[in-house]
């Protein structure tokens, strides 16, 4: 009799359940890829989730049974679809900007938002687990986004594919919410951190609409590329054990300024 884990049937019928879940738009596609999608990655029996890859989220309760005046309740994400040793320093970025310390789990204080986080967890050889934006179709990363009126999504790429000197040390900002957008490259910039506009370049802009940073409940979210350098001089012990604990302050300064824009 075959058996199935717990994990793939809602897999399974999480896709059942989010009609109209397509690969159409978003982050240019690398020809790299190894997978057209995260359903794709998952169903290879070469890997093993726990020692290839990983996944992690949270989604906050909400709760209201009143018919008075709606209450509070976390309206926001913050994913990262290439954390671990795809892009360095993106799964740690999302749990800090989230609220999260990356090297405890334990809320760092104010708000708390939603996340959801893919990593590679290989020594070496990450990058072949790397999904494309546009393709990601993890039932938990989209009902996460979809309940979401706005969304954050941390990414990582070289100065050269940005267009930018071999040592810069910037933040491409990206995306449809063209608001959120001009108040995080000012927080950014009174940080002392350098941010551009991503909007003149094509593979890095995040503004297609299959991108699944632009697949909340407004249609918009904001796209942040680091380039390696800003995430190297994040760290003290640039590994994927030691990131968690030796955040540098470039690290929370960064997170300050992004929380600081989504208040």
């Amino acid at each position: 009799m075959s058996t199935f884990s717990r994990r793939s049937v809602l897999a399974v019928l999480g896709v059942a359940a989010l009609p109209g879940v397509v690969a159409v738009g978003g982050r240019s596609a690398f020809a790299a890829d190894a997978y057209s999608s995260n359903l794709a990655l998952y169903a290879d029996p070469a890997l093993v989730e726990g020692v290839d890859y990983g996944r992690r989220f949270r989604r906050h309760a909400a709760q209201d049974d009143s018919d008075a005046g709606g209450s509070g309740f976390p309206d926001t994400a913050v994913v990262a679809l290439h954390g671990g040793g795809i892009e360095p320093g993106t799964s740690e970025l999302c749990l800090a900007v989230s609220g999260y310390h990356p090297a405890t789990g334990v809320a760092t204080g104010g708000a708390v938002y939603d996340y959801w986080l893919f990593e590679g967890l290989r020594s070496s050889g990450n990058a072949e687990l790397h999904v494309t934006s546009k393709n990601c179709d993890d039932p938990v990363a989209l009902a996460t986004v979809a309940g979401s009126r706005r969304t954050v999504s941390l990414h990582g790429c070289t100065p050269a594919e940005a267009g930018l000197p071999a040592s810069a040390a910037a933040v491409l900002v990206g995306g449809l919410d063209t608001v959120l957008k001009a108040a995080l490259i000012e927080a950014y910039q009174d940080h002392g951190i350098q941010a551009i506009d991503a909007a003149g370049l094509p593979d890095l802009n995040g503004d297609e609409p299959g991108n699944i940073v632009n697949r909340g409940l407004r249609g918009a979210g904001v796209q942040l590329e680091l380039t390696t350098p800003l995430r190297t001089q994040m760290f003290g012990v640039n590994t994927r054990a030691g990131r968690k604990s030796s955040t540098l302050p470039l690290f929370w300064a960064f997170v300050d300024a992004t929380r600081l824009a989504l208040t």
